[in-house]
């Protein structure tokens, strides 16, 4: 049988080992945590002063104005510098009611913006063909509802998870729908035609 002496030492040394273990369990939380929370963080790419956060493609005459990025003429569009997977997005834009823009999504090719390569949440209220007017994606779902956007600032809220795409203009839900084409990619803003312009352009990775 161990000594009383032996017995104390011992008990010592995994009492001495326990909190050990429990500090590296704690900073591996927190390590998590804060990366979760990161993840989640809202991120601004365009707050009225510059467009560090894009290049533009084209020749669409962008300028800032009132803490709005605006085009009157040409055709091209503004590719952010990060692609993103699943994210939502929270944008502002007023247009003249002929104007033809849209917001691209998941990109294949940041020099080649369209909606065979992206998916295009479009903003053309007087297009030919309405079954993809403003609040669809274009060619995968219509707007449930005929929202008329000229002449005034408008919101748009978007949700990419996964296959799931959600778009709520001006509070409305217009689309919601599974499609499984495009996974990651940039996202680009586009001028068109008539007169287009963006503010409070916010991103939050998922």
């Amino acid at each position: 049988m161990p000594s009383r002496k032996l017995f104390l030492l011992l008990s010592l040394g995994v009492v001495a080992c326990a909190p050990s273990g429990q500090d590296q369990e704690s900073e591996s939380g927190a390590t998590a945590s804060a990366e979760g929370a990161a993840a989640g963080d809202w991120q601004t790419l365009f707050d009225g002063t510059g467009l560090a956060q894009f290049n533009p493609i084209g020749d669409a005459n962008w300028e800032i104005v009132d803490g709005a990025v605006r085009a009157t003429s040409g055709n091209g569009f503004l590719v952010s510098v990060a692609s993103y997977t699943d994210f939502d997005l929270e944008l502002e834009f007023w247009v003249t009611p002929d104007a033809n823009s849209g917001v691209f999504l998941r990109c294949m090719n940041p020099l080649e913006i369209s909606a065979m390569s992206c998916y295009e949440a479009n903003i053309y209220d007087q297009r030919p063909d309405p079954k993809f007017r403003t609040g669809a994606i274009v060619d995968v779902a219509s707007p449930t509802h005929e929202l008329h956007t000229g002449g005034r600032w408008n919101s748009y809220a978007i949700t990419l998870d996964g296959s799931h795409l959600q778009l709520t203009l001006n509070d409305v839900p217009v689309v919601d729908v599974e499609d499984t084409k495009l996974t990651n990619g940039p996202l680009a803003l586009q001028y068109g035609a008539g007169t287009v312009m963006f503010r409070n352009v916010r991103i939050r990775p998922r």
